[in-house]
């Protein structure tokens, strides 16, 4: 997923699929308890979570999320490094959060939710990230998580969903405000996923998990088992800040271009559009495993793609103009 186009426009590419290289974070960050280090106790869980039990300020969003933590014995249930889930040492600090993103038979999708220090400002660019990692224990003993996904990213909310046992699990949305470009597969190193938006809303809460449905998520095999297929994704170090200096951000995530440009419609069937370009604008669009199916430059106003014979799936376009870029994720639905 390291690919990219000639000259200037390889920014873009390395702001979509390169999530490793990180600026640091000099700024307020509006997630309390960012890498899920401050709990209220050290034990053996398999439950939901509550603003005021597990890690601080997160709660369960969806289904039983996991907290894990290195005060735990060495290959507890939800220890570190060898846990029920994966082995994997902490991005930074002594714990980590984890959750069910993809199950290929029933759906089923984890989320975990924090309340913001303060709301979001309508109008304001935020900037955005956290660090991931596709589960996976190929020891024979617990390997239960052989499915990378995509979808992986935030969510933000004006309310919040607190899961409680019985609760029908949260339907995916098909849409997420910063999200992983394609398949979150590196099962060793953490992978840096950021972005930014302009917020519409006044929202309160954000939720990170997997907030696509099957058919709008795109998988890989780490290995191929007769048990159910699932994806697991662990989380560490989350930041939500209307200061670009204020999140570690992917280099050359982009920033906004000119205001107007729209990506539409998405999810598509036969044909992608993009309105408000200016001349001598670059586009690109790579599949969800970073191989480039087609570069050229867009006609003015509106540019039209036919992409009705394309497989169904994920995509990342990626625009320049006037040596600034930008970049849209869309589907390709039946």
């Amino acid at each position: 997923m390291n690919g990219g186009w000639p000259g200037s426009s390889l920014g873009c590419m390395l702001g979509c699929l390169l999530f490793m290289a990180a600026l640091p974070c000099m700024a307020q960050n509006l997630v309390p308890n960012p890498s899920f280090e401050e709990a209220d106790t050290c034990l053996i869980l398999n439950t939901y979570y509550y603003p005021e039990t597990g890690p601080l300020h997160w709660f369960t969003g969806g289904g039983s999320t996991d907290h894990f933590q290195s005060c735990l014995p060495f290959g507890a249930f939800n220890g570190v490094p060898l846990n029920a889930a994966t082995f994997q040492y902490p991005y930074e600090g002594e714990a980590y959060a984890g959750m069910i993103t993809y199950n290929e038979q029933f759906g089923v999708r984890e989320y975990w939710m924090v309340e913001l220090t303060s709301p979001l400002v309508v109008g304001q660019t935020y900037y955005a990230s956290f660090y991931a990692n596709a589960a996976f224990r190929n020891d024979g003993q617990s390997n239960q998580a052989w499915v990378a996904s995509s979808g992986v990213g935030m969510l933000f909310t004006m309310e919040p969903r607190q899961y409680e046992a019985g609760d029908p699990l949260p339907t995916p949305v098909n849409h997420a405000h910063i999200q992983h470009a394609g398949i979150l597969a590196d099962t060793a190193e953490w992978t840096l996923v950021s972005g930014n938006f302009v917020s519409d809303s006044a929202y309160r809460y954000v939720m990170l998990g997997n907030h696509f449905d099957n058919a709008n998520t795109d998988t890989l095999h780490l290995e191929h088992l007769t048990i159910q297929g699932r994806g697991y994704t662990v989380i560490d170090k989350v930041c939500v800040s209307p200061d670009p200096d204020g999140c570690p951000m992917a280099l050359g995530v982009p920033e906004t271009v000119q205001d107007g440009v729209v990506l539409f419609p998405n999810p598509a069937f036969g044909v992608v559009c993009m309105s408000g370009l200016s001349q001598c604008t670059q586009v690109a669009i790579y599949d969800s495993l970073g191989r480039q199916l087609w570069t050229g430059n867009a006609v003015a106003g509106t540019w039209r793609m036919d992409v009705g014979a394309w497989a169904r799936g994920a995509y990342l376009l990626c625009m320049e103009q006037g040596g600034r870029q930008r970049s849209f994720k869309f589907v390709l639905a039946e």
